[in-house]
């Protein structure tokens, strides 16, 4: 049987967490002017510091085109990830961080899928602008064409802990594991192809479509398939907190329109990426 004093204690711990933050209503927002959004750090091509310091990627220029759309002044902040995606909703979106941290009216990025938005009810996801998947890329003296598992014995890099990385340290029985470096990012992985580092990397098709801008003459893309791959691929929308839905209807109806006009896969092209659009509307 619990003590009063376990009792008491867990009461007080509760107490202190932070309680749920309120979301500006959309007529707040336009009555303060200021759309504040969310980005996460090092994650080019969507959002990273460029030389300069300044904020640059496809999720920085489309938050930019919203907060033109809605006549508000933007606000852009680059966050860490934590240990998965419903954290980061938890942590810049519906609560903030145990230490503190504000809560922003819209996050960028975000899976776009039923059963993820289930489990993630204290915000909502949509407006979908992209679809996701992967992409092998090999230097230039390296057969990409060939079936996972002949890459024996090459220097492979992924991102860690990412689906790359899982699927080349784990399919196939694991005979790739002792051939995979596994770096901090996928940009990281790339790199360490373009430099002659490793022989192959697998990272999502945005990043190495980027890449591609201004590595082509050091790497080669594969064209066909990767067997056993298992992931088909993903939207990317955004998302609110769950007590802001008239903003989130605003961003389904935007993001629609931009979709449509071309806004969308003229900011992607920007940075090289082909549009591929989201299967979810």
């Amino acid at each position: 049987m619990a003590t009063r004093r376990g009792l008491l204690g867990g009461a007080l711990a509760f107490a202190c967490l932070p309680l749920p933050a309120r979301s500006r209503s959309f007529e707040k927002l336009k009555a303060e002017g200021i759309l504040r959004v969310a980005v996460y750090r090092d994650f080019e091509p969507w959002s990273w510091r460029d030389a300069t310091g300044k904020l640059s990627g496809i999720d920085v220029d489309l938050a930019g085109a919203i907060a033109l759309q809605l006549g508000l002044k933007l606000t852009v902040v680059d966050f860490l990830a934590d240990e998965d995606v419903g954290d980061d909703l938890r942590n810049m979106v519906w609560r903030g961080s145990l230490v503190g941290g504000d809560v922003y009216d819209v996050m960028m990025h975000v899976p776009v899928d039923r059963a993820f938005a289930k489990e993630n009810d204290r915000a909502v996801i949509g407006a979908p602008y992209y679809r996701e998947g992967f992409l092998m890329a090999c230097g230039l003296d390296t057969d990409c064409e060939v079936p996972p598992p002949q890459l024996k014995g090459r220097k492979l890099a992924a991102e860690l802990d990412s689906i790359p990385d899982f699927y080349l340290s784990g399919s196939f029985g694991g005979v790739l594991r002792g051939d995979v470096s596994h770096l901090m990012s996928g940009a990281a992985a790339i790199d360490a192809v373009k430099q002659g580092k490793a022989d192959a990397v697998l990272a999502t098709r945005a990043q190495v479509e980027h890449a591609m801008t201004s590595g082509a003459e050091r790497m080669k893309v594969r064209k066909g398939p990767l067997p056993a791959l298992p992931s088909p691929g993903w939207d990317v929308g955004v998302a609110v907190k769950d007590d802001a839905r008239d903003l989130a209807d605003q961003l389904d109806q935007m993001m629609a329109t931009f979709r449509k006009d071309g806004t969308v896969d003229a900011i992607l092209r920007r940075y090289g990426v082909t549009p591929h659009g989201p299967l979810s509307v």
